[in-house]
């Protein structure tokens, strides 16, 4: 129900840089797949982990502030999350679209939303509405692209903290996949590194990179030797350019279960220009990602 001192209204810039860049890839996806699934019997799905419920409205932020303590959430990175299902479900009124839309969303309420906001939208594919944890679909997934090897699938998860797990990403990285993630570098994870040389939630971190603690902070934090009045002392210190390398990190993970991913992934910045999420592809098509490049640069240029 909607509650206007809960609820904020989305839109703006930054909410439409992510979506127009991905709207332009499933229009590059489908063109392609397009052209050879009828010769190999291909099938293709869309996967949507984190649908929402379609509207420009958020919830209350303090469940998130909660979660991270004294680190505020800034209104306007809020602002970019939201899901991309009208966008590709409109599709089909231009070309044909895929064989199946799964959207998931663990707001069931959010997903009756949903249902009833793409009703107008008549589409050859089925419509599938998982209430559900995202991680848990990724896996039902993968045993799904298992049992048929003729699904070929663009996954798009875009959630504003970190809640996919590292297993999840293993499970759903075959050659089937197309995978679109938006990994909240500076909104999140960047909070969790702190300016001493320690880490907040160290576990958490630990199961969002798939990195053991002592790896995570190798790349994350800087040694500093300071001369005291007993001699040398070393401490650790936050890395410069932090966001920059979360990112970083985050990308060479991809790399090790997709051969391609995008080697400059948007940026995408709050109001003080500073980055607040990377948008990144992987897949195991080198053509795939060669064209996410290119959308993504030519994004990038136009902000």
């Amino acid at each position: 129900m909607e509650n206007s001192s809960k609820q904020r209204e989305w839109g703006g810039l930054w909410t439409e840089e992510k979506l127009d860049c991905f709207e332009s890839y499933v229009r590059a996806y489908l063109t392609i797949m397009n052209a050879y699934r009828d010769k190999f019997h291909w099938k293709l799905l869309y996967f949507d982990g984190f649908a929402g419920c379609g509207s420009r409205g958020i919830e209350d932020k303090s469940a998130l502030e909660q979660v991270y303590g004294d680190n505020k959430i800034d209104e306007g990175e809020l602002k970019l999350y939201m899901g991309a299902a009208e966008r590709v479900v409109r599709l089909e009124q231009q070309m044909r679209g895929f064989d199946f839309y799964y959207f998931v969303d663990v707001n069931e309420d959010n997903l009756t939303r949903l249902e009833l906001k793409l009703a107008p939208y008549v589409t050859t594919g089925s419509k599938v509405f998982r209430p559900d944890n995202a991680n848990n679909q990724l896996w039902a997934l993968s045993k799904g692209m298992q049992a048929n090897r003729n699904l070929k699938t663009l996954c798009f998860l875009d959630p504003f903290g970190m809640h996919i797990d590292w297993d999840s990403i293993v499970a759903v990285a075959g050659p089937s996949v197309d995978l679109w993630i938006l990994v909240p570098t500076g909104s999140i994870v960047n909070r969790l590194i702190q300016k001493n040389g320690e880490l907040r939630y160290p576990d958490k971190l630990q199961c969002f990179f798939g990195l053991p603690e002592e790896e995570i902070k190798k790349r994350l934090f800087v040694p500093k030797t300071d001369l005291t009045l007993f001699g040398e002392e070393t401490k650790f210190e936050k890395v410069k350019g932090a966001i920059q390398e979360i990112a970083n990190i985050y990308c060479d993970q991809l790399g090790q279960l997709f051969p391609y991913v995008t080697s400059k992934p948007l940026v995408l910045r709050n109001s003080n220009n500073v980055p607040i999420f990377h948008l990144v592809c992987a897949s195991h098509n080198a053509t795939a990602v060669k064209i996410a490049q290119q959308i993504i640069s030519k994004q990038q240029q136009n902000h």
